[in-house]
């Protein structure tokens, strides 16, 4: 699947997608991963017949998960527990709504 059409940079659907987006970028910065680490990473889930026909930023999100779980950043165990923190915001919230975190797994809340 390739990335989407964009002049002056990347295009986005929804605003996850842009948070992906960023948080890659953002990572990849600070040391988590080389940017070549990633690229190659994204190509292999790209290419894989079972991750291949998911569009382009659901690739993003697998593959930043595998990165983090590989490096040891982030266990299965917290993952599916953000997955279902999500899944639960969204079958709550009105359609045509934004999606809103509970406050213990947003990133703004206070300790």
């Amino acid at each position: 699947m390739s990335p989407p059409e964009a002049i002056e940079g990347p295009t986005f659907q929804e605003p996850w997608e842009a948070q992906v987006f960023s948080i890659v970028v953002g990572l990849s910065e600070r040391g988590a991963f080389s940017w070549p680490e990633w690229t190659d990473a994204l190509g292999a889930v790209m290419a894989a017949p079972l991750t291949a026909h998911l569009p382009y930023y659901e690739q993003w999100l697998l593959t930043l998960e595998q990165l983090l779980k590989s490096r040891g950043l982030v266990g299965e165990a917290e993952l599916e527990t953000r997955r279902e923190a999500w899944r639960s915001a969204a079958l709550a919230t009105p359609h045509g709504q934004p999606i809103v975190l509970a406050p213990s797994f947003r990133s703004d809340a206070p300790p």
